[in-house]
């Protein structure tokens, strides 16, 4: 046998070769980019273009929507400037914190829906929830490849980072592989490492429909909804060619194959962004805002020996400007989920690509302004901040046309 043999890889392992002849290099190459509702060639053009029409569907009673909800399509919550991407909607979360630290969520789950099919059922807080925020909906353009990002490329990250600023991994259930953890870098606590896992539970949670990996509805604050509940569960049925349900596995498909989010090409070029982007690396910015990141080799299993990175996917380098790990910068909104207490004040780093969509800032949309967005961090962030700072105000603006160019 002559040349190399690439073998099927498990994630967190190093590529395997026989080198018989002379090594053959894999070149990693830069992943699609575009708001131009292409697909990045993980899917066919028809067959996203089929996909994206599911992921826009809007939902009704008749197909399992409630009895408590939040939207009636994934596109109301990411739009902007197309399916997929960002919007400014936002979510309510709460609990209860005791005098200790100890968070205790709300009858039913710390999300609280915004909408119900019937007045009877709609959740409302009382005055026993100390721990009241908002969180922003999601870019999910582009998150095919940061799925395909390997388990031991995260740890690289996190060692290379500077004492006092390491960002928290969390190993979190693969719902589509029972018993099997991955870590975590899907939602703003990390909740989720797969994309089908992450559908099943949009779907559950964002509109009420339940699916194969999420087959039991939501409470209202506690309460039993089965008296407004009139389609079977699960309601995104499993079938032959789509056993975690049609709905889910499209939702997953297409998010699979989007692009990631582009630059203003013309913006970046100018001198002051280079000039911004050299200062966003030099105080520090980047040490949580990673600015580059290979996704595994094409072939590596991943997702608990449910999906095989493909070629639209692997060995492709993208521009998240984020760690996807958890950290303390001031700003959490002391919400426990899967990771434990000493989660309930840290938030995943928001990849800052797409940036220059949005209006507002932080995860709770709080901030109108990139500056004071900078400003607004603290805790693990405050060396940086203080490096902002202390810049002149050229450079400060250098970094902010740097980040509207994103």
């Amino acid at each position: 046998m002559k040349g190399t043999k690439r073998w099927r890889i498990s994630e967190g392992l190093v590529l395997a070769t026989l080198a018989v002849a002379a090594p053959l290099v894999f070149a990693s190459t830069e992943a699609p980019a575009g708001f131009d509702n292409l697909t990045n060639g993980f899917t066919t053009q028809t067959q996203m273009d089929l996909d994206r029409a599911t992921f826009d569907e809007f939902e009704t009673t008749a197909d399992g929507l409630g009895p408590v909800y939040n939207a009636q399509s994934c596109r109301e919550c990411h739009q902007n400037p197309v399916s997929g991407a960002t919007s400014q909607v936002t979510e309510l979360r709460a609990g209860t914190t005791d005098g200790f630290g100890n968070f205790t969520n709300p009858p039913g789950g710390s999300l609280i829906n915004d909408r119900a099919i019937n007045p009877a059922i709609q959740e409302r807080l009382t005055t026993a929830s100390n721990t009241v925020d908002n969180r922003s909906s999601l870019n999910v353009l582009g998150d095919g490849f940061v799925e395909a990002i390997a388990d031991a490329t995260f740890t690289n990250i996190q060692n290379a980072q500077p004492s006092g600023m390491k960002g928290q991994i969390i190993r979190v259930p693969v719902s589509e592989a029972p018993g099997q953890t991955r870590i975590g870098r899907f939602g703003w606590k990390n909740q989720n490492s797969s994309l089908l896992s992450f559908a099943a539970d949009a779907y559950l949670n964002e509109m009420g429909i339940t699916s194969p990996l999420q087959p039991t509805e939501n409470t209202s604050m506690g309460n039993s909804v089965a008296a407004f509940d009139t389609v079977p569960d699960p309601e995104d049925a499993a079938t032959a060619s789509a056993p975690n349900g049609p709905d889910v596995e499209a939702f997953t498909r297409f998010m699979r194959s989007t692009k990631v989010p582009p630059r203003d090409t013309a913006l970046a070029a100018t001198s002051d962004a280079i000039a911004g982007s050299n200062l966003f690396v030099s105080i520090g910015c980047s040490n949580c805002h990673t600015p580059s990141i290979t996704t595994a080799p094409t072939g590596t299993v991943i997702n608990g020996g449910k999906f095989t990175v493909p070629a639209s996917l692997g060995d492709h380098i993208i521009h998240p400007y984020s760690d996807f790990m958890l950290h303390d910068v001031g700003t959490g909104d002391g919400i426990v989920q899967n990771g434990g207490a000493s989660t309930a004040n840290k938030l995943r780093t928001p990849p800052l690509w797409g940036l220059r969509t949005r209006a507002r800032f932080m995860h709770d949309l709080f901030n109108t302004t990139r500056f004071n967005a900078i400003q607004r961090h603290t805790n693990e962030a405050e060396p940086v901040i203080q490096n902002f700072i202390n810049l002149s105000t050229t450079q400060q603006n250098q970094i902010l046309t740097f980040l509207n160019s994103l």
